[in-house]
């Protein structure tokens, strides 16, 4: 049935403060800061608030390791604490990237997710840190890839320089998340739509420095994105959605359209020769729709187009329907 998310995602335009306060009075700093962020977004009463990578480090502090490790440790966890006491007050999840310093350990790249109680149901480090954060900042790259449940779906996380390793990218599209989250300081351009359709998943993107903020559908049609003038963006997307080709699918979407009129809503985005179907109602699943119409989905058509080539006498054709 429809399963209607409502997603912000904030960006960040380089907040900085005065390195001569004390180590306390910049951690109230930062927050006074991201309690200004939030505000943009808390009254749309989100379902996620996803955050930008290094959400609570101040950008003057990030280009000197030395600074960055030593606030982080004097930090610790008190800007969790403060974000896990917005997520319950305002019952909604919360993606908290940061750096976790410990002494004589190695830091962490990491999203931390809270849920609507303000637990901490998930984490991720980052997989594929740059050569800057592991040689100058001693960090450790992440070894896992957890796909972590929400009440709404099941999330993915990836870290600003993961975007460009296919590794990574692959095991989440076996996975089959519902959503990926994006937490960066580097925009990643085409790679950002390209993530989303390859792992047939939802992607929203929070990223840093100016840039733009942007929820990205399966398909890979930005849905909505931050401005110049403002760097957050509050959307809404449907997670209960499949994407299909339109071989041999044609008829029977037109079918299901017939039928089912507003309560299916079929996306094109054009030239992918793929559709994004999603049910916009509460009497039944997109799945239970393709049942009815036996609609076959992309991954399901592209392994029978695979299996044709290695034994093509024992592939049934359709007996309806042409191939584009």
């Amino acid at each position: 049935m429809s399963n209607y998310v409502k997603i912000s995602t904030l960006g960040s335009r380089n907040f900085t403060v005065d390195e001569q306060l004390a180590p306390d009075e910049i951690v109230e700093r930062v927050i006074g800061h991201l309690q200004e962020k939030l505000s943009q977004v808390l009254p749309e009463q989100p379902d996620l608030i996803v955050l930008p990578e290094f959400s609570d480090i101040p950008f003057n502090l990030y280009l000197s390791p030395a600074k960055t490790l030593a606030y982080c440790r004097v930090r610790g966890a008190r800007i969790l604490n403060w974000f896990a006491d917005i997520a319950r007050r305002h019952r909604c999840h919360i993606a908290y990237p940061t750096i976790w310093a410990q002494e004589n350990q190695p830091a962490k790249n990491s999203i931390t997710l809270l849920d609507r109680n303000g637990t901490v149901i998930g984490e991720y480090s980052k997989n594929h840190l740059t050569l800057g954060e592991m040689e100058e900042y001693g960090m450790a790259c992440g070894k896992e890839a957890p796909i972590i449940a929400c009440d709404f779906g099941r999330v993915a996380c990836v870290v600003c320089f993961d975007l460009n390793f296919d590794r990574l990218r692959l095991q989440y599209a076996a996975a089959k998340p519902d959503l990926i989250l994006f937490s960066s300081i580097f925009h990643g351009a085409f790679m950002q739509q390209y993530w989303a359709y390859s792992c047939r998943a939802h992607f929203a993107g929070a990223v840093g420095g100016g840039q733009p903020s942007a929820v990205v559908s399966p398909v890979g049609e930005i849905l909505a994105t931050s401005t110049n003038y403002f760097d957050y963006v509050t959307t809404t997307v449907n997670l209960d959605c499949a994407v299909v080709h339109l071989d041999y699918n044609m008829e029977r979407l037109r079918a299901l359209k017939s039928k089912h009129g507003s309560k299916v809503k079929i996306a094109d985005p054009g030239y992918l020769g793929a559709v994004l179907i999603s049910s916009e109602t509460d009497e039944c699943t997109i799945r239970d729709m393709m049942k009815e119409f036996d609609i076959e989905l992309l991954d399901d058509y592209l392994t029978r187009a695979l299996a044709w080539q290695s034994a093509p006498e024992h592939i049934k054709h359709p007996e309806d329907g042409e191939p584009l």
